[in-house]
């Protein structure tokens, strides 16, 4: 089975059409969202949309923090993120509340577990940047590979699975596309790249996908028109700086 992953949105209409259609051409046999369609960008009600429709289809999609910001409010969040979900709010409607408050925190499918954010404390949003916080990842479930998103930075995570687990976590960060083969006695947990607000320095939208037939897992990247969502942004008056970061990759 080939799985697509996407993550981070964020209301980017452009980046995600253009993932969408590379991820069609590929024929992956499942999409799977790990959340954050909303949020900072400037197309929420027709990003909502799409994924709604993909979901009928056989996707599977879990809440990001910004899509439950939305029925829950933007206590804890950045100046500009809760400015961009107020704002958010009132360009939904009443479907597109309900699909995102229904989403569910993780789902788990064979040996796979998918969450936004990480395992440990979901509803906390912890970020998995470094080591320490991937082992205490690790320690919250026996998935033995973990796809999640929410810190917009690509990496791999792995450490020895089953008995032969030591609690040592050891980490690869891909330098743009990259693929990597999964060994069968190690445990991984993949962070997705953003899709519609990217910070690793590269402004092109980013995917995963993933084989089961290869045990690989890859990340992908593809260009799309900034330029039209740096204008939707600006048009709808945003902050400065979420039209200005996506030239940037920051």
């Amino acid at each position: 089975m080939r799985i697509a992953f996407i993550s981070d949105i964020h209301a980017n209409l452009q980046a995600l059409e253009a993932v969408l259609a590379v991820i069609d051409a590929e024929g992956a046999d499942r999409l799977v969202c790990l959340g954050d369609i909303v949020g900072y960008g400037a197309d929420p009600q027709a990003c909502v949309e799409l994924i709604a429709e993909r979901a009928r289809g056989g996707a599977i999609v879990v809440k990001g923090n910004h899509d439950a910001a939305v029925a829950n409010g933007v206590a804890g969040m950045s100046r500009h993120a809760a400015s961009a979900i107020t704002w958010t709010v009132e360009q939904l409607d009443g479907a597109a509340r309900a699909f995102l408050a229904d989403l569910p925190l993780a789902e788990a499918e064979d040996d796979r577990l998918y969450v936004h954010a990480s395992p440990a404390e979901p509803l906390s949003w912890p970020y998995i940047l470094e080591t320490a916080d991937a082992f205490a990842a690790f320690s919250a479930t026996e998935a033995r590979l973990t796809f999640v998103g929410h810190s917009h930075l690509p990496v791999l995570f792995h450490t020895l699975a089953g008995a032969l687990y030591t609690g040592k976590t050891l980490s690869f960060r891909p330098d743009g596309e990259a693929e990597v083969p999964l060994a069968a006695i190690r445990r991984y947990i993949a962070v997705l790249p953003s899709v519609g607000q990217p910070r690793d320095g590269n402004p092109a939208a980013g995917w995963g996908l993933y084989d089961s037939g290869s045990e690989t897992f890859a990340w992908r990247r593809v260009g799309y028109d900034v330029a039209t969502a740096q204008e939707r942004i600006r048009a709808a008056g945003l902050p400065d700086r979420l039209w200005m970061r996506l030239e940037l990759g920051r």
